[in-house]
């Protein structure tokens, strides 16, 4: 048995002929940046979060940079955030020459632990950005408490929970900007790079898209320095075909969690835990194992693929040595990042394959 960890291909079979004939339109209308489809998608996205404005981009990581410009982050600001996480999301802070301040993680969900923010914030600190870890959103309201207090503004990196929810509301409808990322692999990709921001705030909102075109208000008149963080129309096009699909897609990645965590609850492994007020769109499903080499040594003779999301957190990351983190800083995320391992997670995986997993797992 031959397992793919993400699947894409089959999934680009269901959805072929729309796809192609897609992106066949906009070959034959020639409007390759900011054509119709990007306006179609943007509205559909509104309608699909709940979110006021819906704003797309270039990727999940000039999603987070529009965010912070948006915002008025400059150099010298501090922004607090997990550093149990893709690099991008302290990466974009550094860029802005703002700094990362990290919080470790809650042991149960892996996403930023609120109970330990307060003593992080300074007069520098301008904002918080939790992440939405492996499609899980962050303790939200426990967050937005302390923002406000402290009069913070709150970016979510949702880069790996579009379609989450979080109390009735998905994700990408809460904090002052949520980003997400269309990136191949997440739950909802296009087939390049691609992201987008979701805001309330009709003033923020008009700023990103001057910032994505340059800072451009109108045609070379440019009230801010912005970026060239626009989609290609071809990727809105492919995204328009798969939106349509994806609360279907939604409901079979559940699926496949429920299935692993019913076949590995005796396993002795620690499973994914979702809280109950809360959604994931199972980007992963990461467990925490012991002599975690060893294990994927033995499911990749079984032909079982595996990832490590996240192998070294990003406060002991040499590009962040200047930031002065030590070990046991972030205890939690040092351990979990030392045992996690991510198993395949699809919405096509079958069932032969999961109980295939499970058992080389627990054998």
């Amino acid at each position: 048995m031959k397992i793919d960890f993400a699947n894409l291909a089959y999934q680009h079979t269901l959805y072929k002929e729309e796809i192609e004939q897609a992106v066949l339109n906009v070959m034959h209308q020639c409007n390759f940046i900011m054509g119709e489809d990007v306006f179609q998608l943007e509205n559909a996205l509104e309608k699909f979060t709940g979110a006021k404005h819906a704003i797309t981009c270039s990727s999940g990581t000039d999603a987070l940079t529009l965010a912070m410009m948006a915002l008025g982050i400059k150099p010298g600001d501090e922004i607090i955030t997990t550093p149990f996480t893709f690099i991008a999301t302290a990466e974009t802070i550094v860029r802005l020459g703002a700094i990362p301040v990290f919080v470790d993680i809650d042991e149960t969900t892996y996403t930023i632990d609120p109970l330990k923010i307060e003593s992080k914030i300074t007069p520098n600190t301008k904002a918080i950005l939790p992440v939405s870890l492996y499609g899980q959103p962050s303790d939200l309201d426990e967050i937005q408490i302390i923002a406000d207090k402290y009069n913070l503004k709150v970016i979510i990196d949702g880069a790996q929970s579009f379609g989450s929810t979080y109390k009735t509301k998905t994700d990408s409808a809460l904090g002052d900007i949520s980003c997400t990322s269309f990136f191949p692999a997440k739950p909802l990709g296009c087939y390049g790079d691609g992201g987008a921001l979701f805001t309330d705030d009709d003033a923020i909102a008009d700023k990103i898209k001057s910032l994505r075109l340059h800072g451009q208000t109108k045609r070379y008149h440019h009230q801010y320095i912005g970026i060239g963080g626009r989609l290609d129309t071809i990727q809105a096009a492919v995204l328009n075909v798969k939106l349509k699909y994806y609360p279907q897609d939604l409901a079979l990645r559940q699926n496949v969690a429920v299935k692993y965590t019913r076949l590995l609850a005796d396993s002795g492994y620690i499973l994914p835990f979702i809280k109950s007020d809360r959604s994931s769109t199972w980007a992963q499903y990461s467990i925490r194992v012991d002599n975690r080499e060893a294990l994927q040594t033995r499911l990749k003779d079984a032909h079982i693929p595996t990832a490590v999301h996240y192998p070294r957190p990003l406060h002991l990351q040499e590009c962040f040595s200047r930031l002065g983190y030590r070990e046991n800083n972030c205890p939690i995320a040092e351990q979990v990042s030392r045992e996690i391992l991510s198993l395949s997670m699809n919405p096509y995986i079958t069932d032969e394959e999961i109980h295939y997993i499970a058992a080389s797992l627990c054998g």
